[in-house]
């Protein structure tokens, strides 16, 4: 078995060509993308003197999720922010229960939004009827269900706001539970998250999480609000980003402090309609993004289909196996470091299995999700 192959034109051949296309790809991602985040060493924090902040929390239903993590918040260490909670056409006891709060908490400002059949579902009204409401410039926005990591933060997230930074994005994790379902949730979303703030370290942001997401008034009109995409549910948090993030307005926080969690979804039905919501912005991308997005799984894909193919042939076989060999202890460095900056280390001593598998298996969920449109909030 020879190191170097004659380069005879044959089907190997081009099999070992199309090999090195794919790992080219997978190299652009991992050193022109990846490397970013894995290497991120965030600024020092800029906003010492503690700017008031609005939390703005769209709740609907939400009582249980309201009495479990509305304290945490009402109970940050911040010197002054207050929290406005719009109960967005409730049937349940959110009214009496918020009422209640606001009492003990005279930060707490509530906005009723009546029931009415030609609301549109979704956040982009309450958010937008909240930020009205607003006494302070700066925002913090997160879900009912969401609960922070810690009491600082509001302090972890404000702290990034400056003259020039606009936009502070945040990480949104999913708490562990047992069962492969709240594995696969759990690493798709450090993947995704992996995915948006190497972007955004890159200068191509795509969207952050309404869990936990921070901008200005100011940035907010500077673009109309939701009002290019209104007719969506969703896009609070992507679509709104790829219209107000510019170069230099925006930063991202990778501190485990500031992270907010929520519980996963307990059932893949739950968890495809969650999915289902998240897809139907997708045709509203740049189209840079749709490629930048969809490349690095199918590059993946072929990447081992054409090495598996190479492995068949003798001729080739030391030569691919040595590059697909370092290709992949190049990932498992570069793209765990990431997986490590977001906490979530369990995945990677099995990165690269799970890398393979997502790749896999996410088509099949949006053909799922498509075929099924749900779109409800």
């Amino acid at each position: 078995m020879t190191i170097i192959p004659s380069f005879e034109v044959n089907f190997h051949l081009f099999a070992f060509l199309t090999f090195g296309l794919f790992v080219l790809v997978q190299l652009f991602y991992i050193i022109g993308i990846h490397f970013r985040m894995a290497y991120f060493t965030p600024q020092k924090k800029s906003n010492p003197t503690f700017t008031p902040v609005s939390i703005i929390i769209a709740a609907r239903n939400e009582s249980d999720n309201l009495y479990e993590n509305l304290p945490q918040i009402l109970g940050q260490d911040y010197p002054e922010f207050e929290v406005i909670v719009v109960n967005n056409q409730s049937i349940d006891d959110s009214g009496w229960l918020l009422t209640a709060f606001s009492r003990q908490f005279p930060n707490l400002r509530v906005v009723e939004l009546g029931r009415h059949r030609h609301l549109r579902p979704g956040k982009k009204l309450p958010i937008t009827l909240a930020i009205k409401a607003a006494k302070y410039e700066h925002f913090l926005l997160t879900d009912a269900d969401c609960r922070p990591a810690s009491n600082q933060w509001i302090k972890e997230m404000a702290a990034h706001f400056s003259s020039s930074v606009d936009i502070v994005i945040g990480y949104g994790p999913y708490a562990k539970s047992k069962g492969f379902l709240n594995r696969l949730i759990r690493f798709d979303t450090a993947w995704i998250g992996v995915s948006y703030f190497s972007m955004a370290l890159a200068k191509l942001p795509y969207m952050g999480v309404g869990r936990n997401l921070a901008y200005t008034k100011s940035v907010f009109n500077s673009v109309n609000g939701f009002k290019s995409h209104y007719g969506l549910p969703s896009g609070d948090d992507d679509l709104f980003i790829q219209e107000a993030a510019k170069k230099s307005n925006y930063t991202v926080n990778l501190d485990a402090a500031s992270y907010c969690y929520s519980a996963a979804a307990p059932t893949w039905n739950r968890w495809i309609r969650q999915k289902s919501r998240h897809y139907s912005t997708s045709s509203r991308y740049k189209l840079i993004k749709k490629w930048l997005l969809g490349i690095y799984p199918l590059s993946l894909i072929l990447m081992w289909a054409s090495f598996v193919t190479l492995m068949f042939s003798g001729e080739y076989r030391l030569l691919a196996g040595s590059i697909f060999f370092l290709i992949l202890a190049l990932k498992w460095w570069i793209q765990g470091r990431c997986l490590s900056k977001l906490k979530e280390k369990s995945f990677i001593p099995y990165f690269l299995v799970w890398d393979l598998f997502y790749a896999l298996i996410m088509p099949i969920i949006y053909y799922v999700t498509e075929r099924q449109k749900i779109y409800r909030w």
